[in-house]
């Protein structure tokens, strides 16, 4: 699975807070939750992103509170994939949960800038800045991630694994 996009360009410790702000957690529909995603520390986000866009972060993107609100919201606006230098243990676990790729890949998120078109093998790791021709190298994720991904995150699945067993 390959995904491109835009790339939205954020630093270090982007928490839940500013992903998706507390203010809008009276919701889990995912639809509203993009609505509002970001824009805490970036109000044009919602008007700009497309669907397919990437975000690319510093360190510890995803810190803060451990709601699954933050990935729904990222994933529900359009974005296809995250890469970051590191994230938050609790929010790489949740972005899984529900099937957004995020990778981790520190000299990519150094290099990359805002508005490069950037392509990513989700099966193989590899991130290329298309923009600048430059090419990083993730650790890719392991056969059963990449079905988890592909089915749309845990709960799919799963649901997906019981069906070939009844």
């Amino acid at each position: 699975m390959t995904v491109k996009g835009t790339v939205f360009k954020y630093g270090d410790n982007v928490d839940t807070d500013v992903i998706i702000p507390a203010r809008y957690l009276n919701t889990s529909d995912a639809a509203e939750l993009a609505l509002h995603c970001m824009e805490d520390i970036d109000a044009s986000f919602v008007k700009r992103v497309r669907a397919g866009d990437i975000i690319v972060a510093n360190r510890n993107f995803g810190c803060g509170s451990s709601r699954e609100h933050a990935p729904i919201a990222i994933k529900a606006s359009g974005v296809s994939c995250v890469i970051a230098a590191t994230f938050a243990r609790i929010f790489y676990r949740n972005a899984l949960n529900i099937g957004l790729p995020i990778l981790e890949c520190p000299e990519a998120a150094a290099a990359i800038a805002a508005g490069d078109a950037v392509s990513v093998d989700i099966a193989t790791g590899v991130i290329t800045d298309i923009t600048t021709g430059a090419t990083f190298q993730s650790e890719p994720f392991p056969p059963f991630m990449q079905q988890l991904i592909a089915a749309g995150g845990l709960a799919p699945y799963m649901a997906a694994q019981q069906r070939t067993v009844d």
